[in-house]
């Protein structure tokens, strides 16, 4: 396979008119990656839907997607999905593209970058601000940085978050510009691929200093805000390492690092409460908690992501400091251990 993507052309130029869809041929339609196999000796006579699916590895609701377009699945320069055999030697190119439909609106909200290239933006997200657009915040999220990013660069990139976090937690984020990346990365999310760490500072001290948490969470039937622990909920899985202990506390706290295994919703604050050591600063899991009333947001940021590159295939990893606050409470918490209070 030959990873052959190609950066999208700037401003208007961008536009590929020989690519339009069948159902609205007015649509501008931008091309957001560029995907080419050429057909080895040993695989005369394959599919194409065998090279689209095992070989480009494009799901089946991208493929369908793609064939309402001309042009987007070209075998040796001609639209050609209907050929039912490949010889050795063809070119299959992909070019996955799409409608400039955005309604994120931009704004100038500031972003930070930790990795870009054609296929995904890194971000290092802080607290207190959401991923996305959502009823109860229809502007001022992350979502409206980053369009606005790339409208002043002339990008026509859309909005695609691989996963989120919540709104209080910090930490890093990937984005997928183009459909083929999104696809891929939300695959190895879904099963179980991307490894997610994180730092809690917790008040308690968990027992044993190294496990995992496997206890099913679901919606809080009282509160459909909030998740609980229940036998009838979605497998949940939380591997756990204790990196410091504060003993001399009123109240024992410990920071720790948590990786998960599946991605639920609230799921290390949730699982951290099951324990016996909720989140400093967690109004929903930690209401009572007497530790630290000066931070503004429970104490998780996500420390570290990797995955596999959508295509270039291989492993990558980015990471993002403790922010600011939680380097405070970490420094609050040792001066007052060393102290004893």
């Amino acid at each position: 396979m030959k990873d052959d993507k190609e950066r999208p052309l700037q401003g208007s130029d961008a536009l590929l008119h020989t690519i339009t869809s069948k159902e609205d041929s007015d649509q501008p339609i931008w091309e957001s990656a560029h995907l080419t196999y050429q057909v080895q000796e040993h695989e005369d006579g394959i599919q194409l839907r065998t090279v689209l699916l095992s070989r480009l590895h494009l799901s089946r609701r991208l493929i369908t997607r793609l064939k309402k377009l001309e042009n987007a699945i070209t075998v040796n320069g001609g639209r050609s999905y209907n050929h039912k055999a490949l010889s050795a030697g063809d070119e299959v190119v992909i070019r996955v593209a799409e409608p400039q439909k955005e309604t994120i609106v931009p704004e100038p909200i500031p972003i930070e970058i930790i990795h870009e290239d054609d296929d995904i933006l890194v971000l290092n997200k802080p607290p207190d601000i959401v991923v996305h657009p959502t009823y109860g915040f229809p502007n001022g999220t992350l979502a409206n940085g980053v369009v606005h990013y790339w409208r002043s660069r002339g990008e026509q990139t859309r909005f695609r978050p691989v996963h989120r976090l919540d709104q209080e937690t910090s930490g890093v984020l990937v984005v997928a510009k183009h459909a083929y990346a999104h696809q891929q990365l939300s695959e190895q999310m879904q099963r179980g691929e991307m490894g997610k760490r994180y730092i809690a500072f917790v008040e308690g001290a968990p027992h044993p200093v190294e496990g995992t948490v496997h206890a099913p969470i679901d919606r809080d039937p009282v509160d459909r805000h909030l998740r609980i622990v229940t036998p009838a909920g979605y497998d949940s899985i939380t591997h756990y390492r204790t990196l410091a202990v504060y003993p001399a506390l009123g109240t024992q706290a410990a920071k720790v690092s948590c990786r998960l295994e599946t991605g639920r919703t609230h799921q290390i604050r949730v699982h951290m409460q099951h324990i016996g050591c909720p989140l400093i600063g967690d109004k929903f899991y930690n209401p009572n908690g007497v530790l630290h009333h000066e931070l503004k947001r429970h104490a998780l940021h996500a420390v570290e992501l990797s995955f596999i590159h959508p295509m270039t295939r291989e492993k990558v990893v980015f990471e993002a400091p403790l922010p600011e606050d939680l380097v405070h409470l970490e420094h609050d918490l040792q001066q007052r251990a060393r102290k004893g209070d």
